[in-house]
Parts: structure tokens; C-alpha cells; sequence
């Protein structure tokens, strides 16, 4: 049977799209990366704004008309748009032959070998327990690097997202199980190693009684082959000193954070559901930059949130000008049902909201435009990623980059290189977010 897979969404979902082809594959089954090829496809799902959601359904739309144009002969559906309309998914969209849910993915041979046995084969579990993830993953990434998820589901309940009623509870992988599995990637040629869940900075809280992400982090930082070990979705209130003076100390950890705090002003914070306020992330800011003066940061904002000002707008921006962040994303508020804040008064329209997050990045952009100038003339250690034969230069990433999200390094060398190099690079010039540079033989010897 020839499978192909399509993974929409976070590199949480990513992760779990991973395990799922190497049960398949390991059951027998072919994998396709050509959906006309298929005898069925699997999708799996992001719904965790409207834009996610709209996004899956096209694609499943999109890939069922292979059942005509190709020999598709079942369309399963995974993810969180299976978790959350299942109901909707068996009566609105007929092409779909069956659903799989957030916590069912180790159930992925099964559902396919059924399909077509059972009319609407649906497969949803409880959002409690983990599927074991230790046996083994496909890398999908197509490069060095790939992420580790170590906690499944959230416990925060933002009044903005539907995260925990997605995927539930927080639930913290065992460390043995984490540490195998980032041993399997390291011996597979994985070099560098992201930590990913809805929150990592509370790892270990539900097993053990206490924050272990520290402990996770020395024990990875041992194992052979690993060279870059990056962290995402650290909440501010639970980076700690511990987990600062272990970021620290670990050569193989890079200096670089994922802080999404989502906005600055406290009353927008209180209404967000956060556990922060605007000193404790500039008091954790400053932590951070006095412990590790190098370090990256990059972080989300919501803009135009329900009863968001243009005053607390301006604060933002502010916020923003005065701490310097090394990378930004916002995003305009998704009104989400289900949620909190969906029947909260004083929603934007979609102008207000996109104008304002347009003025943010604005000046976010001049932020960072100028930051990287202040780089021309140092070196960094850049990990390549790859070769564009047209312009006969490498491409690579500085620890200050995460992959997919952040910025590029360009450089020529004569020498043929290979993913995974790691070299010392020159800054010479800057194309807006990205870097040029050239090799520093001074640090090649």
C-alpha cells in the first residue's frame, strides 16, 4: 500500500506526523511523497485559528480529488481539526473515509489498514496518557535538524486559545523515553536538537513533582553526535534561574529563547489569562541578557485583542523599542469559538487588527534591520544547510536563528561542504533579515 502524508500546522503536529510514518513504514507500507501515487493520503490537521482551520479543509479538499484524477482509494484525516469537528468533519466533508485524533496517532496502521472495512472509521481517545514515541520517526525536515517534543497539552487555559480542549491536560514525556528517542535522532545524523511543547519551561511538573527541563537539558547536552540544542515556547513566568544557569553552563545548548509573552500591557495581559506582567518579563529579560550576554530572543505578539486601546497599542510598541527582542512574530487577534474571549465586549474589526500588527512589525522591522548591521565584521559559527548551485553559495543558520522561522547566512566556499557543517563565517554584508558572509580561515586551522 503507497502512502503519502501531508503535515499542516506547528512542529508539535509535525513531530507527531513523524511517528506516525515510521509506524507505517515499519508495518510494510510504501511512502509516497507524490499524492497522485497514493493508494491513501493522510492528512493531518491544524485548526488552532481560523486561517489553520480554513487552511486544512482546502487541503483536504484539495487532495481528494485524487480519488478521480489519481487511484486514491482512502483520505484520512488527523490532527486537530479531527479532535475538534469530528462531528462536522462525517457530515459536511463525504470525501474524508475516516478521522484519527490528537491522542490516537500510535492507533496510525490500524486506521489505515480499516479503512474502507468501516463506513466513517473514526478513532479518538481520550486526551489522557501519551502514545510511546521512543520506537522510532521518519525525518521529514530534509536537513539536520528536527524537533523534539518532550509535554503534550496545556494547562493554562488563555482565554484566547483552544489548546488544552485540543490536545488536554499537560503531560510531560518520561525522560528515558526522551532521551532514547534523542540518541536514535543523534545516531540518524540529527545535529541539531529542538525542544518543542505547548510549554516546555513546565517539563517534568506532572511526573516528577517538579521543573526537570534543567536535568533534560545536561543529560542532552552528553550525547555524541548532538552539536546545537535550541529551546521554544519557554513561558516567561517559569524561566527560573535554574533553567537560566543551565542554559548556561551546556556548551551544546544555544544561546537563544522562545518567549511568547503576547503583549505588554498588563490589563490586555489579565485579559489574555497570562500569569505575567510586563516587570516580570522585563525582570526575566534582563536575566536572561546578564547570565548569557549574546543571547537571542524571539518572541509572539496578539494584536488587537477585545478591548485593546490604541494607548495600550502604543505601549506595545514601546515595550518593544526599549527591550530590543532579535526576533518578533505577530499575529492580529483570531476570535476563536469556544474560547473566553470569543463573548468578550470590544472586538476589533479585522482592519484595526492587521493595522495595528503592520505597525508593529514596522517597527520591529527597523529593530532588527539595525541589530543586524551591528553584526557585520564578527564571526559566527554557521550550521550549513544548504547549496544554491545558481548563485554557487552555501546556506546555513547562526545559533541566533532557528530553522523556518528566523533568518539566513549566505556564503561562498570552494570546498565542497555537506549539511550539517558547521564553519566559521564572517559577517560582511546584510540583506534585511538575512546575513552574507565569507568563510574566517583565521578560525579554521
Amino acid at each position: 500500500m503507497k502512502i503519502a502524508f501531508v503535515s499542516l500546522g506547528c512542529d508539535k503536529n509535525l513531530s507527531d506526523s513523524e511517528h506516525m510514518l515510521y509506524r507505517l513504514q515499519k508495518a510494510g507500507m510504501e511512502l509516497v511523497a507524490d499524492e497522485a501515487d497514493a493508494d491513501v493520503i493522510v492528512v493531518n490537521t491544524c485548526c488552532f485559528i481560523e486561517s489553520a482551520l480554513q487552511e486544512s479543509i482546502d487541503t483536504i479538499l484539495d487532495v481528494a480529488r485524487y480519488k478521480t484524477e489519481g487511484h486514491l482509494k482512502g483520505l484520512l484525516v488527523a490532527g486537530c481539526m479531527s479532535e475538534r469537528y469530528a462531528d462536522e468533519i462525517k457530515k459536511d466533508l463525504p470525501e474524508v473515509d475516516g478521522i484519527i485524533g490528537t491522542n490516537s496517532y500510535d492507533s496510525i496502521v490500524e486506521a489505515v489498514t480499516e479503512l474502507g472495512k468501516e463506513k466513517n472509521l473514526s478513532i479518538v481517545k481520550p486526551l489522557t496518557g501519551l502514545p510511546d514515541e521512543s520506537e522510532g520517526r521518519v525525518n521529514t525536515t530534509g536537513g539536520v535538524f528536527d524537533y523534539l517534543k518532550i509535554a503534550e497539552g496545556c494547562d493554562k487555559h488563555c482565554t484566547y486559545c483552544i489548546i488544552p480542549s485540543l490536545r488536554g491536560a499537560y503531560r510531560s514525556v518520561p525522560m528515558d523515553q526522551l532521551l532514547k528517542e534523542a540518541r536514535d535522532m543523534a545516531d540518524h545524523g540529527i545535529k541539531e536538537l529542538i525542544l518543542v511543547a505547548q510549554e516546555t519551561t513546565l517539563y517534568g511538573t506532572d511526573l516528577y513533582g517538579e521543573k526537570k527541563l534543567p536535568e533534560l537539558l545536561d543529560r542532552l547536552n552528553e550525547i555524541p553526535g548532538l552539536e546545537w540544542i535550541r529551546l521554544l515556547y519557554c513561558y516567561p513566568e517559569s524561566i527560573d534561574d535554574e533553567l537560566i544557569a543551565a542554559m548556561a553552563r551546556n556548551k551544546k545548548v544555544c544561546q537563544y529563547i522562545d518567549m511568547p509573552i503576547q503583549h505588554a500591557s498588563d490589563e490586555i495581559l489579565h485579559r489574555m489569562g497570562r500569569k505575567t506582567s510586563q516587570k516580570d518579563i522585563r525582570e526575566t529579560i534582563e536575566k536572561l541578557r546578564a547570565a548569557m550576554p549574546d543571547i537571542s530572543i524571539r518572541t509572539s505578539l496578539i494584536a488587537g485583542f477585545p478591548g485593546e486601546t490604541e494607548a495600550m497599542h502604543k505601549e506595545m510598541i514601546e515595550f518593544l523599542k526599549d527591550m530590543d527582542l532579535d526576533r518578533v512574530g505577530c499575529f492580529p487577534y483570531s476570535r476563536e469559538k469556544g474560547t473566553p474571549s470569543y463573548s468578550y465586549p470590544n472586538q476589533h474589526e479585522e482592519k484595526v487588527k492587521n493595522r495595528w500588527r503592520d505597525e508593529i512589525m514596522t517597527v520591529q522591522q527597523g529593530l532588527v534591520f539595525k541589530k543586524n548591521r551591528s553584526l557585520i565584521g564578527k564571526t559566527f559559527q554557521v550550521m550549513v544547510e544548504g547549496y544554491e548551485p545558481s548563485q554557487g553559495i552555501y546556506v546555513g543558520r547562526t545559533y541566533r536563528d532557528a530553522p523556518t522561522v528566523d533568518g539566513l547566512v549566505f556564503f561562498p566556499c570552494e570546498k565542497e561542504l555537506i549539511s550539517g557543517d558547521i564553519l566559521p563565517v564572517r559577517i560582511t554584508a546584510v540583506n534585511d533579515y538575512d546575513l552574507v558572509g565569507e568563510l574566517n580561515y583565521e578560525f579554521t586551522e
